[in-house]
């Protein structure tokens, strides 16, 4: 029986995947992941048919990898969804006997805010405090933000939201909400699930998965692969994150480098884990919806918002926009309402003055065009419906709209994005861009794959995804792998040349 002798060595290390570690979290690109992820697809075949088993085993393993994620804060997704359950239970109940239940609602209101408020401005509350009573007293430090909290509190209160306006009954089982809430691939950076779109799924008794939807799996995750852990990173760690941090110089080349740099690396990082998430839902029978559509093709900022994180977008615009009036009390008051949307979105992202003035930046740009679809006669809303020049004219337009947003996102404060723009205004020099190239020629040449990548047709993704489906099975494997020896390729590579360096570190906020 030599043969099931293991050292202490392997013990240790077979355990040590039971336990969380703050310095390698796990994620949807990790190497923990997908041994987790194959470990879990085999018991997953053998439940995927049995709805109770199913649900059970896939919430357990959900709560496995949110506590690999984020250790303790665990309890606090326990708390969430036992807390919104309840309630949402109560409000129904409460419907029933002829109450509209806006109390309960209130309630769930109050205390998911409440933890984003604690978790979101931790760090303002430990500055001032540490201002106010320097001797000591009060010298506490920011908390760390759960992975994740942004998207599973607004899940939360959505659900509670749905009840209460009767889109929606309550769940019957726990484990079906907490399913809703903690379903793994969604957890860090979404997409938002619709309550009334996914909860018939986890009720279906059998997942399917046909042949397209497999080849469109396969072309998320390999696509998403790519864009999230080869674009994305090399773009941080070969200029973007040295720049912002001052290191390249303070020229104006490097200033507007980084701009361009940042606004397609975070682009990368969002869709390209909403991508992988998309897709290994997919795989077990889960449909999430689409969360980014091409949106550096907008012509204008209304239609940016219809194609950037479009779950997020849709969140605001239905749980605060419309409560707000939306369009029904008047311009102004229209005006108004997506003034105040965009700021508490910008504050929702992070509690500081970059934040806010992102969120209002967004905030005026879709008032102004509100003003202008009422002023101008035949305005249009969507890029696609004007002739091919106003339409080329508003995405060159829009988009530096949106990469002046993206500066604001990344600049660690106000300082640094006015001397940014000064630098760019005052020490822009055609000589210093020349000598960016050919010091930083990799970063050039991912940055302009990954533009190119973005303005490509939908018909050439149609094409590449067809041709992956009719491949079959060793396509698809062979894709899959290629993907994951190019990230695994990358990472070497990147570690050698940062010594570990990563892309901005402010995504693990969300």
């Amino acid at each position: 029986m030599d043969y099931l002798h293991f050292d202490n060595g392997v013990w240790e290390r077979l355990l040590s995947l039971l336990e969380y570690d703050a310095a390698q979290p796990i994620s949807l690109v990790s190497a923990l992941f997908l041994f987790a992820f194959l470990v879990f697809g085999v018991g997953y075949l053998a439940v995927r048919n049995h709805r109770t088993l199913r649900t059970l085993y896939v919430v357990l393993f959900s709560l496995y990898f949110y506590y690999k994620l984020s250790g303790a804060y665990l309890l606090l997704l326990l708390f969430v969804a036992l807390s919104d359950y309840t309630i949402a239970r109560l409000v129904a109940r409460s419907q029933r006997r002829g109450h509209r239940g806006r109390g309960w609602v209130a309630l769930s209101v109050v205390i998911n805010v409440a933890i984003l408020v604690v978790f979101k401005a931790s760090s303002l509350v430990a500055d001032l405090l540490a201002t106010l009573f320097e001797g000591g007293i009060f010298n506490i430090e920011a908390l760390v933000v759960p992975a994740g909290v942004s998207f599973f509190v607004f899940q939360s209160i959505a659900y509670v939201v749905d009840v209460s306006r009767g889109t929606i009954a309550p769940l019957r089982r726990f484990s079906d909400y907490l399913f809703l809430l903690s379903f793994f691939p969604k957890m860090f950076l979404g997409p938002l699930v619709r309550a009334k779109e996914f909860i018939p799924q986890i009720e279906s008794p059998r997942p399917t998965l046909s042949r397209e939807e497999l080849g469109r799996a396969v072309t998320l995750i390999a696509g998403g692969l790519l864009k999230y852990a080869v674009i994305s990173k090399s773009l941080g760690v070969l200029f973007v994150t040295p720049a912002f941090a001052g290191e390249l110089g303070d020229s104006g080349a490097v200033a507007l480098v980084a701009i361009y740099g940042f606004t397609l690396q975070i682009y990368c990082d969002f869709s390209g884990y909403s991508d992988i998430a998309v897709g290994v839902a997919l795989l077990l029978g889960f449909r999430l919806p689409d969360n980014f559509d091409a949106p550096y093709k907008s012509a204008t900022i209304t239609e940016f918002w219809r194609r950037w994180h479009i779950s997020l977008s849709s969140w605001l615009r239905d749980y605060l926009y419309i409560p707000l009036g939306g369009n029904r009390r008047g311009r102004v008051r229209t005006y108004l309402n997506l003034f105040i949307t965009m700021l508490l979105g910008g504050l929702w992202h992070g509690v500081g003055m970059t934040f806010l003035a992102w969120g209002a930046l967004h905030g005026i740009a879709l008032a102004l065009h509100k003003v202008w679809l009422a002023v101008v006669p035949n305005a249009k809303v969507v890029g696609r419906d004007m002739k091919p020049i106003w339409r080329v004219c508003g995405i060159v337009l829009c988009f530096h709209i949106v990469a002046f947003g993206w500066l604001l996102f990344a600049a660690d404060s106000m300082t640094t994005v006015k001397d940014m723009l000064h630098s760019i205004a005052h020490s822009f020099a055609i000589a210093d861009l020349r000598a960016l190239v050919e010091s930083h020629g990799a970063f050039f040449v991912v940055m302009a794959l990954g533009y190119l990548m973005h303005l490509m047709p939908r018909s050439f993704d149609a094409a590449v995804r067809g041709a992956i489906t009719r491949g079959g099975f060793v396509v698809q494997l062979v894709v899959m792998v290629v993907a994951v020896w190019l990230v695994m390729q990358c990472d070497m590579l990147l570690t050698a040349t940062a010594d570990g360096g990563g892309a901005l570190p402010m995504y693990a906020a969300f």
